[in-house]
């Protein structure tokens, strides 16, 4: 079970963002599901890719063509 959680850094390198940025989502309630395992955190593999579904995609559609 461990190697399906990933620390913060982990979360950061894989979203390509800073370490701050995972922290201020988390924080803030809009970053991924995570767990406190103590003193740490931990994110599901599962859970960040369920939160990554749910972000709006961008890109406008093109009422005339669809």
């Amino acid at each position: 079970m461990p190697d399906s959680l990933l620390t913060e850094k982990q979360l950061s390198a894989q979203l390509h963002v800073s370490l701050a940025s995972v922290r201020r989502w988390r924080l803030l309630g809009r970053g991924p599901r995570f767990l406190k395992l103590g003193s740490l955190v931990r994110y599901r593999r599962e859970d960040v890719q369920d939160w990554i579904n749910t972000r709006p995609a961008g890109g406008e559609v093109d009422k005339e063509t669809h």
